[in-house]
């Protein structure tokens, strides 16, 4: 599990820097102000969310289940909420009308919100 944790985390960690400067590049000049904030959002919670797994993926002091549960809801909260903006703010560069999935977007912030309090429960829950 820690691997898989471990492996989810620098990949999202590598494309949250590709993607990073694809917006600071090409998106910049592209893409109004104020949709390009949006991108650099779901970009940043990217980040914050390998980094996260890459913590998560170190601990000993969680066990394999507690730390699947948190896995399973980082995951899908970072596929429901930063990729559904990453395609929600570029889709019209392809001539795409993607409102139709904004209706997720909500539904992954739920998502990382009980990943981190999940995390938080487990982890202060074994102190002592």
């Amino acid at each position: 599990m820690n691997k898989a944790i471990l492996g989810t985390g620098t990949i999202f960690g590598l494309l949250a820097v590709i993607l990073g400067a694809f917006g600071a590049h090409y998106l910049k000049v592209r893409l109004p102000a104020n949709t390009l904030d949006s991108y650099q959002t779901g970009v940043t919670y990217l980040m914050y969310h390998a980094l996260f797994l890459l913590i998560l993926g170190s601990m000993a002091s969680l066990n394999k289940h507690e730390k699947r549960t948190v896995f399973y809801l980082v995951v899908s909260g970072v596929f429901f909420f930063s990729f559904s903006i990453l395609a929600l703010t570029t889709a019209p560069l392809a001539g795409l009308d993607l409102s139709s999935i904004g209706w997720v977007t909500p539904i992954g912030g739920v998502l990382l919100i009980a990943g981190w309090a999940v995390f938080g429960y487990r982890v202060f829950r074994g102190l002592n």
